[in-house]
């Protein structure tokens, strides 16, 4: 059998980097790498385990032997044990075998750095080699102009696993996604895709939320140049790729990172800082320069060898406080005295900073679902410097005012006008998200009230509001074509509802208004700013209708919406408007198309008669539980 021969890709500088937490490309020198040594072909391995007083390579190749290919120590103190061994090829299982200083403790690990990993529940790194010829140049070129702020951004938010399913149980791979899933997100005319986790993760029930392969696209659906292709195919339709990344908590199983070399390597050592209780998971020690290097390479790791396109930073808030989901006693106050996580802060800042500087083009989205200040600020203003944040006080509150009955919404109309005194304090995304329709919440369809016609009108008139509010936008599968049944991880999406008008009638719904959504640049170009909304009327509380402008760069792109939130038609109704001009219907979400009633005029002509604070005014017709958009 082949020894282990003494070899490093590491430089005294990548070591200082690294000790100090600023090696953002770790990714090219831990793991796994495919090489040659001395006219040798075989395979480098390095791996951090400061505590270890012995670690070997065991896999397939070796009877998974403890001691037969045992790795070198760095005489660095950078806690790096590394070599070469000759004949180990693609396609190999490997794992380390850890024994520690620590009371003697042995683990056996998966590779933190693996490119590649065997199909759950089996555990083992693979070693692999994931090269791809990538086709999407002009997408990579000109990727910063279509992911612009002042840009369309409209996300569909996917599960893999069950977006669809053949043979009625088997997902589809990532070389069938890249037909079907990239086919139906152009033709329903999302700008963007949001993939929950796909790095490597054990439990189906955890939805990928819980890693233990952060930097191998699970083998679920095939090879790492599958996803790759995935990637790539939705870059040549003109669509950008954001992945779900979970920096904030990984699970306990023993081949992941915890107690990774016999000490608390990877997670904070003391339990009130280092444990979740919600999610039974550990918490990264952010204030460990190491682990600070690792997180980061990860997110850049995803940005550079997958050309991914942004990232939505998962449960931000739970890393953002000490006292986050415990109670008084158990967690410690920072330096200060308050409830601030520094370290975490300090992370995220960098982290942003160093993904921004790298990658331009990208962006940054965070899950954060507090009052916390300056989340999307940039960091030199004292931000945390994210692209968008979760508008989640919207989302609260929007549903909350759907599900009630037509009838009582007059009472309640500040739930879904509150959100404009807030909506400018960051850059909001809004989101109805896979947390929205899970654990009993039921699906967005079946949140709404009424007999089915007003079900589904009901359903059209969130949509229609949720696209023009200002902001941009998420919808989780199976909302765009009104599912009824909360989402299942383990089952497809109910496709065969589509057959019938009601449902292919929200289905076209979300056609139309992401089509209005990007031809219209009063929608985005001030998406994120009070000079882009105006109202015209939020207090109507007798007729549950409010009103108002967006607005673009140009004043001739405005356009007025109007929505009304009760069932019945309101005829003559009229609306101030501050031009003279003939005002053309752009959309109504009473459209017959979309199994609407079609009630309304298709053009409008104002007159001089003063309302809403305006010299001039129309009259209209406004079809019940509907939105509608005139320009």
């Amino acid at each position: 059998m082949m020894k282990v021969i003494p070899h490093s890709l590491f430089t005294d500088f990548d070591i200082n980097l690294f000790k100090s937490g600023k090696h953002y490309r770790l990714y090219d020198k831990l793991g796994s790498h495919l090489t040659e040594v001395e006219g040798k072909k075989g395979t480098y391995f390095a791996v951090w385990a400061p505590t270890a007083k012995a670690v070997s390579v065991i896999g397939d190749f070796n009877h998974w032997q403890e001691g037969a290919h045992e790795l070198y120590v760095r005489w660095d103190e950078s806690g790096i044990w590394e070599g070469f061994i000759p004949g180990v090829d693609m396609g190999s299982l490997y794992k380390y075998k850890i024994h520690s200083h620590n009371n003697d403790i042995k683990t056996e690990k998966a590779d933190p750095f693996g490119r590649y990993c065997e199909h759950p529940p089996k555990t083992a790194s693979v070693v692999w080699d994931a090269s791809y010829n990538w086709k999407d140049d002009s997408w990579m070129e000109n990727r910063a102009e279509k992911n612009a702020l002042d840009k369309p951004f409209s996300v569909y938010e996917v599960h893999l696993s069950s977006w669809k399913k053949k043979n009625g149980w088997e997902s589809l791979t990532y070389v069938e996604m890249a037909d079907e899933l990239v086919d139906y997100v152009v033709e329903m005319g999302f700008t963007h895709v949001e993939f929950m986790p796909v790095m490597e993760y054990p439990f189906d029930p955890s939805w990928g939320y819980q890693l233990t392969g952060y930097f191998a696209p699970t083998s679920r659906f095939g090879k790492p140049e599958d996803f790759k292709l995935l990637v790539d195919k939705f870059h040549q339709k003109g669509i950008g790729v954001i992945l779900d990344w979970v920096p904030s908590h990984f699970p306990e199983d023993a081949h992941g990172l915890g107690f990774f070399d016999g000490s608390h390597l990877y997670e904070h050592p003391d339990r009130r800082r280092g444990y979740h209780p919600d999610w039974k998971s550990l918490i990264f020690n952010y204030g460990r320069n190491e682990v600070r290097a690792f997180l980061i390479s990860n997110a850049i790791f995803w940005l550079d060898q997958y050309h991914v396109d942004g990232l939505r930073v998962d449960a931000v808030a739970s890393m953002l406080y000490l006292d986050y989901s415990r109670e008084d006693g158990e967690w410690e106050p920072n330096m200060y005295g308050n409830n601030e996580n520094l370290e975490a802060m300090s992370f995220l800042r960098e982290m942003n900073q160093e993904v921004y500087a790298s990658f331009p083009g990208v962006q940054t989205i965070a899950e954060e679902s507090t009052a916390f200040s300056g989340v999307t600020k940039p960091v030199h203003f004292g931000g945390l410097g994210f692209g968008m944040k979760w508008m989640m006080g919207w989302m609260h509150d929007t549903l909350e005012f759907f599900k009630k009955e037509p009838i009582h919404r007059s009472y309640d109309l500040n739930d879904i006008t509150f959100s404009m005194t807030y909506a400018f304090t960051e850059n909001f995304m809004l989101p109805f998200s896979h947390d929205e329709v899970v654990y009993g919440k039921q699906s967005l369809l079946y949140r709404m009230p009424g007999d089915e016609w007003q079900r589904f009108a009901n359903l059209r008139l969130l949509f229609g509001y949720m696209f023009t509010h200002p902001g941009t936008n998420l919808l989780f599968m199976g909302g765009e074509f009104g599912q009824s049944s909360e989402w299942d991880f383990q089952n497809s999406l109910e496709w065969h509802l589509t057959q019938y008008d009601f449902h292919s009638g929200i289905q076209e719904t979300i056609k139309d208004l992401n089509k209005l959504y990007k031809s219209n640049p009063a929608l985005y170009e001030k998406q994120f700013s009070p000079d882009g909304f105006q109202w015209i009327e939020y207090n109507d509380q007798e007729n549950s209708v409010i009103s108002y402008l967006r607005k673009g760069n140009d004043p001739k792109d405005d356009l007025i919406i109007v929505c009304n939130f009760t069932p019945v038609p309101r005829e003559n109704y009229r609306v101030g408007v501050a031009k003279t001009k003939q005002l053309k219907l752009l959309f109504s979400s009473d459209d017959k198309k979309y199994a609407g009633g079609g009630i309304g005029k298709k053009t409008l002509r104002p007159g001089k008669k003063e309302w809403n604070g305006y010299e001039h005014s129309v009259s209209m017709t406004l079809p019940p539980l509907a939105v509608v958009v005139y320009k």
